[in-house]
């Protein structure tokens, strides 16, 4: 492998085809509960795909196992799965394309995409980060990403609320998205 990139000036996608470890990443979120503490969650079970070409465009998608949510307790997990939030029996899937990805700066890159929750398909944007690109010791290439974005969950459905004696509400409404993702692949020597 030629690339090995940990200087923030050329932090880049390497030019390959690149499937997400779900074992060495993360889906996490977060939301407001009462207006004032921050629930914090993730996803256990997801797949993903990045291509990235030799001149420098790439592509990305993902699809999240509804059922897989996880906030550390049963009975709120059962709540988001139920018809009130995800509907998990009738909407298994989360679902995201890209549509373009812009590098701004050296080492970031804004992804534009669309993602899909209870078949409603609306544009988000999320800011990205290459931490680095390496062998692992069985001979696997892989590269290392974080991506961070905010949504409005009303946008996808997400309408269940409660209203709080004081004011205010139980749930908040933006979601803050956490991605940490180490992906498996065959770098494509540039000079090919």
């Amino acid at each position: 492998m030629t690339v090995l990139r940990n200087d923030e000036s050329s932090q880049i996608v390497p030019a390959g085809v690149w499937s997400v470890d779900a074992a060495h990443s993360s889906l996490e979120f977060g939301v407001k509960h009462m207006m004032i503490a921050t629930v914090r969650g993730r996803f256990t079970a997801f797949e993903g795909t990045l291509e990235a070409d030799p001149q420098g465009s790439a592509r990305a998608s993902g699809l999240v196992h509804v059922a897989s949510i996880d906030t550390s307790n049963r009975d709120r997990d059962d709540h988001l799965r139920s018809p009130d939030f995800f509907d998990a029996e009738r909407y298994p899937e989360i679902r995201f394309r890209s549509t373009r990805i812009e590098r701004p700066e050296p080492s970031t890159y804004r992804v534009f995409g669309e993602l899909t929750i209870k078949e409603i398909t609306r544009e988000v944007e999320l800011q990205a980060s290459v931490l680095g690109s390496g062998r692992d010791p069985w001979g696997n290439d892989r590269i290392a990403i974080e991506a961070t974005g905010e949504l409005d969950r009303r946008d996808f459905g997400l309408e269940w609320n409660q209203p709080l004696d004081g004011g205010g509400v139980l749930v908040g409404n933006k979601v803050k998205l956490l991605l940490d993702v180490s992906a498996v692949g065959s770098v494509q020597d540039a000079a090919a």
